[in-house]
C-alpha cells in the first residue's frame, strides 16, 4: 500500500505529495513512466508498467513512435493505462546521466508531464523519480530539480486544472534523499 510521507497544500489549491510505494498502483488520472525515446518499454519501471498493465500499453506506444516520431524531454507521449487504475500513462523521457544539459532536460520532461497532463484536462498525476533508476541521474540533484520544478510550474501555471502531484519513489534511498530535499524547502 502507498503511504504519504509528505504533503503541502498551496495557495492556489493544489497539493504535492511525497509517497513511498507502487507508481503501478495509483489511482490517480495518469502516471508517468520514465522512458526512452522510442517507447520500447523493456526494462526499469517501464517494463514493470507494461507487464502489470498489459501489452497494449506497449502497442500504443509502438503506435506513438510510428506517428509521431521519437519522443522528446520536453514533449511527452502518452497511451491508456492498459489494466492499470489510472487513465493514461505519461511516457516522459529523461535524461541519461553522462549527456550534455541534463538538468535542463530532466526539468523539460518533469514541466513536459505537467503541461501533458493539464493539455489532457487532469486532475491529479504521479511522478516517479525519473532518470535516477537505469538512466544514473544522482537522486540529490534530480531530487532538487524535479520538486523545483513542480513548484515552478504552478508558479507559472496558476489556472492549471492539476490538483494534485504525487511523486512515488519505490525504494528507500530515493524516499531519504526526497525527503531530505523537501524538509530542506527546494519548493
Amino acid at each position: 500500500m502507498n503511504q504519504i510521507l509528505r504533503q503541502k497544500s498551496f495557495p492556489s489549491g493544489w497539493e504535492l505529495q511525497i509517497v513511498q510505494g507502487d507508481i503501478t498502483q495509483e489511482q490517480v488520472d495518469a502516471i508517468v513512466n520514465a522512458a526512452n525515446n522510442q517507447l520500447q518499454h523493456g526494462g526499469g519501471l517501464a517494463g514493470v508498467i507494461v507487464r502489470k498493465g498489459g501489452k497494449q500499453i506497449q502497442a500504443e506506444s509502438y503506435a506513438w513512435v510510428r506517428e509521431h516520431g521519437p519522443v522528446s524531454h520536453s514533449k511527452p507521449a502518452y497511451t491508456s493505462a492498459g489494466s492499470l487504475p489510472c487513465k493514461y500513462v505519461i511516457h516522459a523521457v529523461g535524461p541519461i546521466w553522462g549527456e550534455e544539459s541534463e538538468d535542463e532536460k530532466l526539468s523539460a520532461a518533469v514541466k513536459g508531464s505537467l503541461k501533458l497532463a493539464d493539455k489532457l484536462k487532469l486532475k491529479s498525476i504521479s511522478l516517479p523519480a525519473i532518470s535516477t533508476g537505469i538512466f544514473g541521474f544522482p537522486k540529490e540533484r534530480a531530487a532538487r530539480i524535479i520538486l523545483e520544478t513542480i513548484a515552478g510550474y504552478f508558479l507559472d501555471q496558476p489556472g492549471s486544472g492539476l490538483k494534485r502531484v504525487r511523486l512515488i519513489l519505490f525504494d528507500q534511498a530515493t524516499v531519504d534523499v526526497f525527503l531530505r530535499t523537501f524538509d530542506a524547502g527546494h519548493l
